[in-house]
């Protein structure tokens, strides 16, 4: 090889280091959290309100009460009871997660941990949900993604539980992650060694017969041990049991070949999928990367004709929202960071309602154009998105052509607004 080759050969990879450090730089600049925020403080303020979860870790145990886990493997699922103090509506915004600056938390601004109590026995679940029972009878199972402290999945997940508004009862699975952006293989690793466990949870959750309806909720890398466990169910029981209706995965970090895999042998009876994409999540291209330059199911394009067959035969509902703004620079976590996603979830989503391109306003085929017409002739066009959100869901073809007369009908009688009407000459030709 001569020198003249070199650097050409060189430079591909080169780019590809910088472009991996910058997101790593990225992801490190997202962590910089306090850890030992879960030591109870010795009260909270009139105005904050609480939110009890119960929380299962195959974690192995802190010697440090603030941390109670470490990022290590554990020998057993343990299960505690944690009490979240949410800061006062005006002290906070929804989306976000008011982390102490200091230590004892101040519930008046601060999230804070009121309770932390251990729950032994076959019966945990059972005993904790007849204590916190949803009317509805509905159960939320919360799975965080990669580097994730123990303490960080339980303010987040606290967070989404409290804005979101949902009646159902929140319970999260939190798997050993030992909190490092350098960790991603051993991450990894650990959610194949949960998934006996959480499917252990779901099915004690199927058993008790108080629970009606299970909603699992699973971030990044939470969604393949999310997915991994439903199909060891499935092969199990010859089937996925009725009981979980819906699986929300956000951002998830899974190869689009082996969701589709995966899919397959949890057979024909299996809930619902809601999948949550963003094109700019930037965690995502880092695990696209590492993983083989394999597309992530969280960062498809909808509007690939290839991937929307695929999504569209399955019967899965895609969310696409890469044109939502938020505060994480990573674009990974828009799924509990935005008000308009977060209140989706707790109002439709979570509650097993179907959500269509209808209820967002027009989907990805005909969101730029509605737009377009919207600011050219004004608003009685009548069909400017709502939220930044575009949607694939089963029924897009079978409605799309209904969508297009509605909106054909719509611009028509904008323009009768502005164009002057000619009327029509009664004299006959001869």
């Amino acid at each position: 090889m001569s020198a003249q080759q070199m650097p050409k050969q060189g430079l591909p990879a080169s780019r590809l280091c910088v472009g991996v450090m910058s997101i790593v730089l990225g992801l490190s600049a997202c962590v910089s959290a306090p850890e030992g925020v879960l030591s109870p403080v010795a009260q909270t303020s009139a105005d904050a309100t609480s939110v009890s979860i119960m929380v299962a870790t195959t974690r192995a145990p802190s010697d440090n009460p603030g941390l109670l886990y470490t990022g290590e493997r554990g020998n057993q699922i343990d299960f505690n009871e944690l009490v979240v103090s949410i800061p006062p509506e005006a002290s906070r915004k929804i989306g976000e997660v008011q982390w102490p600056k200091k230590l004892p938390a101040d519930p008046s601004r601060d999230f804070a941990t009121l309770a932390v109590s251990p729950v032994e026995g076959k019966t945990a679940m059972s005993d904790w949900y007849r204590r916190n029972k949803s009317p509805s009878g509905r159960l939320l199972v919360f799975v965080h993604g990669f580097n994730n402290r123990y303490e960080k999945a339980v303010y987040r997940f606290a967070q989404i539980a409290h804005d979101s508004k949902t009646d159902a009862a929140p319970v999260m699975f939190t798997w050993p992650s030992r909190g490092s952006v350098f960790a991603y293989p051993y991450d990894k690793e650990s959610t194949n060694y949960s998934r006996s466990a959480l499917e252990g949870v779901l099915t004690a959750a199927v058993n008790e017969k108080n629970i009606r309806e299970i909603t699992v909720l699973a971030h990044s890398m939470g969604t393949w041990l999310t997915v991994e466990s439903l199909r060891q169910m499935a092969i199990r029981n010859d089937g996925i049991p009725s009981k979980i209706q819906n699986v929300i995965l956000a951002s998830p970090d899974l190869d689009i070949d082996v969701f589709r895999q995966q899919l397959a042998d949890m057979g024909p009876d299996r809930p619902k999928f809601t999948v949550f994409v963003s094109k700019d999540d930037r965690a995502l291209t880092l695990s696209r990367r590492i993983s083989g330059n394999v597309d992530r199911l969280g960062q498809i394009d909808i509007t690939d004709p290839a991937y929307r067959q695929l999504l569209e035969k399955e019967g899965i509902t895609v969310l696409d929202l890469s044109a939502l703004q938020v505060g994480d620079s990573l674009n990974h976590s828009k799924f509990a960071e935005s008000p308009e996603v977060v209140r989706l979830l707790g109002q439709r989503l979570i509650d097993g309602q179907t959500v269509t391109d209808q209820d967002l306003g027009l989907g990805a085929e005909l969101g730029t154009t509605a737009l377009s017409v919207s600011n050219t002739v004004g608003s009685a066009a009548g069909l400017a998105v709502s939220v930044p959100i575009a949607i694939l869901d089963p029924s897009t073809r079978a409605t799309l052509d209904d969508q297009s007369r509605r909106f054909e009908q719509n611009l028509g009688d904008s323009i009768k607004g502005v164009v002057p009407v000619i009327p029509k000459s009664t004299s006959t030709r001869r």
